[in-house]
């Protein structure tokens, strides 16, 4: 038996760790045997640099090119196959408002090949645009990194509102399920201030937090993820703690 979870990564504001988290789960879940593929959504195109991918075809056509999935699919990894972006993604908002329901393009274009995974992991553009309603619209959860200062605290509070606007005008649950805080410093008075409020408000929701850790800067340069650059850094432990406990969430029916 198998599960199909969809996940977004998203957070209005930049800077948070948003692909880095995507790239860490989306390879933490694929060692632990689970089918995943990865879509980066954002312009920036951020996993492919990160991933040293040179596709050629990648998440722009697949939605305006009418390219099918398999040609823009790479596998990174056993288990763990990513859609690229490029900074041709930058014309999508200006095409999308061309497109009778836009926001519902991305669930159009993956619907064929959703059920061959485990995990759909979207890495979403630091904004409130078209794409973001587009990957919102076709997850059932949200994921929300929010780095432990006074900015990213409010720009989370906002980030969750957005996301109950966006499911209450159309009908859709797509469920705030994890709160991760990144960029963590103990050191930190106000890093420690930030992370207690945050469990504060959010009890329940909260992972454990992802501490600051050159090894995991370094990762995206050598192309690798956290976890086959440096094994046994506290980014890897970090990460490996998060894994668990999204496969903790899994329905105890599931791989069991």
């Amino acid at each position: 038996m198998n599960i199909l979870r969809k996940i977004c990564i998203i957070n209005q504001k930049g800077g948070v760790g948003k692909t880095t988290t995507a790239i860490n789960l989306a390879s933490g879940l694929s060692r632990e045997q689970r089918k995943v593929l990865l879509v980066d959504l954002d312009p920036q195109g951020n996993v492919s640099t990160s991933l040293h991918n040179d596709m050629k075809k990648d998440v722009f056509d697949l939605l305006f090119n009418n390219a099918q999935p398999a040609e823009c699919i790479i596998k990174f990894g056993t288990n763990f196959d990513v859609i690229p972006s490029k900074e041709t993604l930058t014309k999508a908002e200006t095409l999308l408002h061309k497109i009778p329901n836009k926001q519902y393009l991305l669930s159009e274009k993956l619907k064929t090949i959703e059920n061959n995974y485990d995990y759909i992991i979207i890495d979403c553009p630091p904004s409130l645009n078209t794409l973001n309603q587009n990957a919102i619209l076709f997850t059932d959860e949200a994921f929300i990194p929010v780095s432990t200062d006074y900015l990213s605290f409010d720009a989370l509070n906002k980030m969750i509102e957005a996301i109950d606007e966006i499911n209450s005008f159309y009908d859709h649950s797509c469920t705030v399920s994890k709160i991760i805080p990144t960029m963590f410093d103990k050191r930190n008075k106000l890093a420690k201030e930030v992370l207690n409020q945050i469990n504060s408000n959010h009890y329940g929701i909260v992972a454990e937090p992802i501490r600051i850790c050159s090894k995991v800067r370094e990762a995206p340069q050598k192309g690798k993820s956290i976890f086959k650059h440096a094994p046994r850094s506290r980014g890897a432990n970090d990460y490996n703690t998060l894994v668990r406990h999204v496969i903790y969430d899994e329905p105890s029916e599931v791989f069991s």
